[in-house]
């Protein structure tokens, strides 16, 4: 284990940043910043593999499956914090993206220690949730060797689950389990092993890439609005009514109207502005297109 954690590109030190410790603050943050203009520009040459896992996400949701982030520490908090972002952002229910993390909710904020050394903690936690054909899971780690991630993985290959992986290493033994797996290899940390830097924030980039473009194509999106928002406060509930402002150009009485008479719903109230029908027929038409506005508003009348 030692031999293989040395090994790791995330385990070098950066001799860029040797003398780090012996810095002023802005130029400490000169060096940290020099090391995150990197991440974009390694991301790019990985999109053609991002994007078969966004289809795969894609076809999963079209029919009913789940979208699962299984990961530890760091990986297992931005896996939970993309997928808890999900159902304010795009009015989805809780269980179509949900994160697992070693250790469980404690871990969320405090390290659970020794919680990410078991493969059979994270085959459990697979098991609990009834991971199946139709859904994904994305076991995230930045070394690609976390036994909890790999576990998990394994079980939700044996469960018949589509499975990818998320690491920041080339050749692990994640890449080893047979199933795609995005090397995210962003060279040495500022800080030698301190994975939260520039390893979490490509995790963080590619995982936004990820369900952002799930949810465009799934529907959630009109132009570039978020119009599946759930509006559950006062920010929200203004946001929802300036979305239907910006899709429709509509006066702010008559969205104040048909925001009511539409329940609340933005996609809702967009159709029956942008095609001149009432909330039913509006209605009608979100479901028989897929949720999709374009073709709700250009659908004949029922």
């Amino acid at each position: 284990m030692e031999h293989l954690l040395g090994s790791l590109t995330t385990e070098q030190p950066n001799p860029k940043t040797s003398d780090i410790d012996q810095l002023d603050s802005a130029s400490i943050m000169t060096l940290i910043n020099d090391e995150d203009r990197l991440i974009a520009e390694r991301l790019r040459p990985l999109i053609p593999q991002i994007a078969a896992a966004a289809d795969r996400v894609v076809e999963a949701f079209g029919k009913g499956g789940r979208l699962l982030y299984a990961g530890a520490g760091t990986s297992g908090r931005i896996g939970i914090l993309d997928a808890s972002e999900c159902p304010p952002t795009y009015g989805t229910p809780p269980e179509m993206v949900q994160g697992l993390i070693a250790g469980g909710f404690k871990a969320i904020k405090d390290p659970v220690e020794g919680a990410e050394d078991s493969e059979a903690l994270g085959a459990s936690d697979i098991d609990q949730l009834e991971i199946g054909e139709l859904d994904v899971v994305l076991g995230i780690a930045a070394s690609g060797r976390t036994p909890y991630v790999l576990g998990a993985m394994k079980q939700a290959i044996r469960r018949g689950a589509a499975v990818f992986g998320l690491c920041n290493n080339a050749g692990t033994p994640m890449a080893q389990l047979g199933v795609p797996v995005i090397e995210a290899v962003m060279g040495p940390e500022v800080v030698m092993g301190s994975t939260r830097m520039k390893a979490g924030t490509s995790q963080k980039l590619i995982l936004n890439m990820l369900t952002t473009t799930a949810m465009i194509r799934s529907g959630k999106v009109y132009r570039n609005l978020m119009v599946d928002l759930n509006p559950s406060n006062e920010k929200l509930v203004f946001r929802a009514k300036r979305i239907v402002g910006l899709a429709t150009g509509a006066d702010e009485a008559t969205i104040e109207r048909v925001f009511a008479e539409a329940g609340g719903q933005v996609k809702t109230a967009i159709v029956m502005l942008e095609a001149g029908i009432g909330a039913d027929e509006a209605r009608i038409r979100l479901e028989a297109a897929r949720g999709f506005v374009h073709e709700a508003v250009r659908a004949s009348s029922v």
